[in-house]
């Protein structure tokens, strides 16, 4: 008797009703090809398809699950906050209770703004870099992503690598007109001669600088010192903002992000994902001096109807609670580098060309003899093998992330057993390639 793929079900008639079928690009598995999971319950690190069938799950939501899915203490907090209305559009304690934790964890936000999502905190933050310096000129780099906003979709990562044309200072996506590209400025990852060479020629128009201190969204990939050293010197002697985009490195790498890491004190950072422990909720801040350009105080109009909505605040106070205890990173990331090692020695023992890098619960696998460092060598990486590896380790009860292009996440709930299984699977699959 032949049993019918009810995800093939689902994505057949989602694809009636909804673009594409998904409701985000990266989702409907175009790179790797196939017919997208669809979930119908997740727990701890698992999630159920609609097969009922069970896969470990190491892309966690895209980050925001640290704890694990549906981990108790979160639900209980979710729950009692629901009980008492799910929205007000008026100010809540609970809103100044977290603006208070993340300035504690976060010294470089001296004030914070709730939002709930974060295209939305980016898109404001850039707006606001904009009117405090009265320029117009913002410099990001290949392969970063900052969320869907006009300006920002240029030579963009994460969905977008799969989807964009590779036509020089083109908009990666239809519907953006030149005209707002033409205030972008796109530089390689980790090329200090650019970022140099352009300060030189433009420095008293440029707004601000907007970086993934981490990249995540073209698969994992650290800048070096010099490259953040450089742009922050370069920023500062010119006026410019720096804007940190810490919406998935923020509380996932570090409990006090990637700039507790690299020793950086940015103008603005962006926040998201982790912070609202998979309810929609993010948040962008910094320096007191330009967070006061923004209504009511200022000029910089910036608004939202569910910004700092007490259900998502609940769930981020109470996450944010559980990764502050003693340990919890310690933990976290020793889970995740023993995962890198299980996978690269797997790859070794079948000689497939692998590398790997980790930091905190964020992580990055790559086809190809080293450890990419910027757009262009993750491109070159041998995405044939990765779209194979994808589907072998899908069949093992694996899911990894459907895209070459991004980066991997574990959680806490992510334990010896379960990283055993995760190796097992990968041992069957690297044969096979």
């Amino acid at each position: 008797m032949t049993t019918v793929d009810q995800n093939a079900v689902l994505f057949e008639r989602a694809q009636k009703t909804i673009p594409g079928g998904v409701n985000s690009p990266v989702r409907a598995f175009r790179q790797v090809g196939g017919v997208p999971r669809f979930v119908s319950k997740a727990k701890g690190p698992y999630f159920w398809d609609a097969n009922n069938k069970r896969y470990i799950d190491l892309i966690m939501s895209w980050g925001p699950m640290i704890v694990g899915h549906a981990n108790p203490e979160v639900v209980e907090a979710v729950q009692k906050a629901a009980e008492t209305s799910f929205s007000y559009g008026a100010p809540t304690a609970g809103e100044i209770e977290l603006a208070e934790r993340i300035c504690a964890l976060m010294p470089s936000v001296e004030q914070v703004r709730m939002v709930s999502s974060g295209t939305e905190a980016t898109m404001s933050a850039l707006r606001l870099a904009r009117g405090y310096t009265n320029r117009d000129l913002i410099i990001k780099f290949e392969g970063c992503y900052h969320g869907h906003a006009d300006s920002l979709l240029v030579k963009a990562g994460s969905g977008l690598l799969t989807f964009a044309d590779s036509t020089q200072n083109a908009p990666s996506s239809g519907g953006v007109p030149q005209d707002l590209v033409k205030h972008t400025l796109v530089l390689p990852y980790n090329d200090v001669a650019a970022i140099e060479e352009v300060f030189q020629k433009q420095g008293d128009q440029i707004a601000a600088v907007i970086i993934e201190p981490i990249a995540g969204n073209m698969n994992l990939i650290q800048p070096s010192k010099e490259f953040l050293s450089t742009i922050r010197s370069l920023t500062q002697k010119h006026g410019s903002v720096l804007i940190y985009d810490e919406v998935m490195t923020g509380f996932r790498v570090a409990l006090g992000g990637a700039q507790s890491l690299q020793g950086v004190i940015p103008d603005l950072t962006c926040l998201g994902k982790v912070m609202g422990g998979g309810m929609p909720i993010a948040a962008f801040g910094g320096k007191k001096e330009i967070m006061s350009k923004l209504a009511p105080l200022g000029n910089v109009y910036q608004a939202g109807t569910l910004s700092g909505n007490p259900v998502a605040v609940a769930a981020g106070l109470k996450t944010l609670e559980i990764i502050s205890r003693e340990g919890f990173y310690e933990c976290l990331g020793g889970q995740t580098q023993k995962l890198m090692t299980g996978l690269k020695q797997a790859a070794d023992k079948s000689k497939i060309p692998f590398a790997v890098d980790n930091v905190g619960g964020m992580f990055g696998f790559y086809f190809t003899d080293q450890v990419p460092t910027s757009y262009e060598a993750v491109t070159k990486s041998n995405i044939e093998a990765f779209k194979k590896f994808f589907h072998l380790m899908l069949d093992e009860g694996v899911y990894l992330a459907p895209s070459a292009y991004e980066a991997g996440f574990t959680s806490i709930a992510h334990d010896d057993a379960v990283l055993a299984a995760i190796v097992a699977a990968a041992e069957k699959s690297f044969p096979k390639l």
